[in-house]
């Protein structure tokens, strides 16, 4: 089962909670970060 939870602070996508599991990454500021999003930022701070 999924259930829509709101929407990417970055690109608007779509964030779903997918059998119990958030899939995307809340901030502290309480605004959600879809995966892709965060993969994007992470290689921006990281970049190996």
């Amino acid at each position: 089962m999924q259930e829509k939870v709101g929407n990417c602070a970055e690109c608007g996508g779509d964030v779903y909670c997918r059998g119990g599991f958030l899939q995307g990454v809340v901030q502290e500021d309480g605004t959600l970060i879809c995966f892709s999003c965060m993969d994007e930022a992470e290689g921006e701070r990281d970049p190996d």
